[in-house]
């Protein structure tokens, strides 16, 4: 009876454990990687997916198994990126890199939060969002006491920076791995399409949040020299150890640039990274600092959308998404980008974006596209689910990170004046990102 309710019925069933999965992760009452993996048993043992690959004796089709679906080069990449950051910054090193930047805006503060933004954007391109605000937030608490002035102007251009610098590489962003893994895209993929846009996002979103920042960025010369004499000399812990992480980092991004020519996927060389520095500490301790949930809820979730993917779903969308744009490449770049960057502001961007990746995937081959470079569905999504992040206070981990910890520090971000300036950004990089899109590949 099941059996036949599964058959009948199959795309019903998986669309609603996933639609169920999608509002318990969104409400936060239970956390997301247990929603992922209740989620990914239920898929499992209502036999939504098959548990081993066989091959359809009529069509001869091979049928994928449930491991088919969990996309392991994404898996990989993270834990790979998780454990070479962990390290690496156990010497101090991006500390040191912030408070360098600083020391050279001689304390000026409209100077000193384009730096942290600055910083924050580029770190975040090669090291992930959370990691990057954890790392920039002790220095910003440091300079506001120097300044005698409130951190939360510093601490919202940060966040929304680290959205924004998080878009332009593989690597910067979870929604970028994954739509790198499912479209086929190398990093320098990511860094000849999208570098250039994210610049001009940057630039002129960060340009606007000075001047709407500009009454609280006002001190006395004596707090000036203060900054630009801040010490230093104490804050590499580990020479060696920075030494080795920083040649072991560079080598595995040179490992991604160079991709087109070695072929070599993006997780060996992370992987690699990972396994070298970890001759030299202790596993345990490292492996704790691994974010574990974030790796469960990944496969928890690809194994949901495997479920509704094998059951049709994807192509079910994929055909009203066609019918709703009439078949224009250009309404379908567009509904794609706005659509992703409203709700990756309300629900998590990465399931989103887990989601959406399958479903352009098939849509791609029914809206061809004639010009030079990468199918634009794919960087609509990308332009839409990351830069979608600054929409509100829970769009993105990294969101969530600071604002918590401000509180802690008794500075509270209220949901509203967070919105106030991560809605205005979120605007202004759509818009940008729509004139790119069309003048790029659509016109």
């Amino acid at each position: 009876m099941l059996h036949n309710l599964i058959q009948n019925y199959g795309m019903i069933v998986s669309g609603a454990i996933l639609l169920i999965a999608y509002i318990f992760i969104a409400s936060e009452k239970v956390q997301k990687s247990v929603v992922a993996l209740i989620g990914a048993s239920l898929t499992m043992l209502l036999g939504l997916l098959p548990f081993h690959g066989t091959v359809d004796k009529t069509s001869g089709e091979y049928i994928r198994s449930v491991f088919d679906y969990i996309e392991f080069d994404v898996i990989f990449l993270l834990i790979g990126m998780m454990v070479i950051v962990h390290i690496a910054s156990k010497s101090g090193v991006f500390k040191w890199m912030a408070l360098e930047l600083l020391k050279y805006t001689k304390g000026y503060p409209k100077l000193v939060l384009f730096a942290l933004a600055f910083f924050t954007a580029i770190a975040s391109a090669f090291l992930d969002n959370v990691t990057t605000v954890v790392l920039i937030m002790p220095v910003t608490f440091i300079i506001a006491r120097e300044f005698d002035c409130d951190p939360v102007p510093f601490l919202i251009t940060e966040v929304l920076a680290s959205n924004i610098g998080g878009t332009a590489t593989l690597i910067g962003d979870p929604p970028n791995i994954i739509i790198g893994a499912k479209a086929g895209l190398s990093f320098m993929d990511f860094v000849n399409e999208l570098t250039f846009i994210v610049t001009i996002i940057f630039v002129v979103c960060i340009s606007i949040l000075i001047f709407m920042f500009r009454n609280s960025l006002k001190t006395t010369k004596e707090k000036m020299e203060q900054i630009s004499n801040l010490d230093n000399s104490q804050t590499i812990t580990d020479k060696s150890l920075m030494i080795r992480s920083m040649i072991t980092l560079l080598l595995v991004i040179i490992g991604f640039v160079t991709h087109d020519i070695t072929h070599i996927p993006a997780y060996v060389f992370a992987t690699a990274g990972a396994s070298f520095l970890l001759l030299f500490e202790n596993p345990k301790e490292i492996y704790k600092d691994v974010e574990w949930l974030t790796i469960f809820f990944f496969i928890g979730l690809f194994i949901i959308i495997g479920g509704f993917e094998a059951n049709g779903g994807i192509s079910f969308l994929a055909d009203k998404l066609i019918e709703l744009t009439n078949g224009s490449i250009t309404a379908a770049s567009m509904f794609i980008l706005w659509g992703s960057g409203i709700l990756s502001g309300i629900v998590d961007n990465i399931p989103y974006t887990a989601t959406m990746a399958p479903l352009i995937a098939q849509v791609q081959h029914t809206l061809p596209y004639a010009g030079e470079g990468h199918h634009p569905l794919w960087w609509a999504l990308s332009l839409g689910a990351c830069l979608g992040g600054n929409l509100t206070i829970i769009g993105a981990a990294a969101n969530v990170i600071v604002s918590e910890t401000a509180a802690v520090k008794g500075h509270t971000i209220s949901f509203m004046r967070f919105m106030k300036y991560g809605a205005l950004v979120t605007f202004i990089s759509l818009v940008l990102s729509s004139a790119y899109l069309y003048l790029k590949y659509l016109h």
